[in-house]
């Protein structure tokens, strides 16, 4: 079948990479794709923004295509699997992505933080306010302890999560945002208890009514050593994550998993695709560790799938054809044991300010890993030059982490540009967990 695949980033390069494996895949389009994207075999990039929903359609309707993956949630917030499921050419399209309405427990943190209240689902006790109720805001600030979490409650590209341990910073943030530090992200935010513990992603695939749990991993946000600096896109991942044993994953599996897909069920809220289930595990009286959600995503996340993806031995093209026809449960899961390690490389600046088109060279040198480009393209004589903030991402499989990481690291060294940068430290902190 030929397919289409939304996105231009490191994820949509490692779900593109499984997809086109697939003896199920004919051609894959990715639209707009990347460098490392137009690299791939059976796959062609093409020029179309992923929020043009009339490009996509007609794009759909030229190439035959059969199924549509939705690699980023800005088409899924905007409504694209609506959009497609209301155009008559289109009602034989597989698409791959929850309902404008699913894709609100990313679109919206004081819609995720209802549902889960609703559901019983284990979450840091919240209260979300407007710029109208500003002093009421403040007022909360100075019931919580510190640290104080701000949230923007709308998509802010992955940095509308404010930490702060001052008070009066804690006031002055909630003043900006509701003043539009985020734009329209921030018209109304969120403000939550902090939950001390460690942060881990759980992925599932779900039919709306079955489920099936990808492998667990865990990112790192900060853009410096020791998770300091200011929150980026994400600056490496780790899967699996050794404490997420089966009897915490039991946990995760009763106590959020189940009830989410239920509720969404309950609420009658459509929902093919994929659910990011950001978790903190929080150390109890005992020395047990439970898992309380910190935010949903309705994508997979990124760096993760960079970690993730690559331990997936299983069909995903007939893993996503199970999905839309409702029979997810009759599918299987091969994943492969191994840890994976991925790093990312990003240009001098980022978050903030950084350059592109810098030629980047050695990606022909590295051996026996993956690497993932992001934010790449090919310039007008074919060299592969940085065209975004997160460049790009190495992962290592190995039988353990110490070792994956090693490789990665020792392969990224080969890869170079003008004003590169990388975090020295992924996993280290969940090696220091296993002494």
């Amino acid at each position: 079948m030929n397919i289409l695949l939304l996105g231009s980033g490191g994820r949509e390069h490692a779900m593109a990479r499984n997809i086109a494996e697939s003896p199920n895949c004919t051609k894959l389009f990715i639209a707009p794709g990347n460098a490392g994207t137009a690299l791939l075999p059976k796959s062609q990039n093409v020029d179309i923004n992923p929020t043009n929903f009339p490009a996509v359609r007609d794009f759909i309707s030229q190439q035959q295509i059969t199924m549509l993956v939705v690699g980023p949630e800005a088409p899924l917030v905007e409504g694209i699997t609506d959009y497609m499921a209301q155009e008559p050419s289109m009602s034989d399209v597989m698409v791959i992505g929850p309902s404008q309405q699913g894709a609100q427990l990313e679109g919206s943190k004081d819609f995720a933080k209802h549902f889960m209240q609703q559901h019983n689902i284990p979450t840091a006790a919240y209260k979300t306010f407007t710029a109208d109720t500003l002093n009421d805001g403040i007022a909360f600030l100075h019931t919580l302890k510190a640290p104080y979490v701000l949230k923007a409650d709308g998509l802010a590209a992955g940095k509308g999560v404010l930490i702060l341990d001052n008070l009066a910073e804690a006031e002055q943030e909630l003043k900006n945002m509701l003043q539009g530090k985020f734009g329209a992200a921030s018209t109304k935010v969120v403000i939550e208890e902090y939950l001390s513990g460690v942060e881990l992603s759980v992925f599932v695939l779900t039919d709306g009514k079955h489920y099936q749990i990808l492998p667990t991993a865990k990112d790192y946000k900060r853009i410096g050593e020791g998770d300091t600096g200011l929150n980026t896109g994400g600056m490496g991942s780790i899967s699996p994550v050794h404490f997420a044993d089966k009897q915490f994953m039991q946990k995760v599996e009763e106590r959020i998993v189940i009830p989410t897909i239920k509720g969404l069920h309950d609420d009658k809220i459509s929902y093919k695709g994929f659910i990011f289930i950001g978790l903190m595990a929080v150390m109890d009286d005992k020395g047990e560790r439970n898992p309380y959600v910190i935010e949903y995503n309705v994508r997979m996340g990124d760096p993760e799938t960079e970690s993730v993806f690559p331990r997936i031995k299983s069909d995903m093209v007939e893993l996503f054809k199970r999905t839309w026809l409702g029979r997810l449960n009759q599918a299987t899961l091969d994943i492969d044991p191994r840890t994976a390690a991925c790093v990312m490389m990003v240009a001098g600046g980022y978050p903030e300010h950084y350059e592109k088109g810098h030629v980047i060279t050695g990606l022909d040198k590295v051996e026996g890993s993956i690497v993932f480009h992001a934010g790449t393209k090919l310039d007008a004589d074919g060299q592969v030059v940085t065209n975004g903030g997160r460049v790009l991402c190495v992962t290592s499989l190995a039988d353990s982490m110490p070792s994956a990481l090693l490789k990665s690291y020792q392969e990224l060294s080969k890869i170079q540009w003008e004003d590169r940068y990388y975090r020295r430290d992924v996993g280290q902190d969940l090696l220091k967990m296993m002494i």
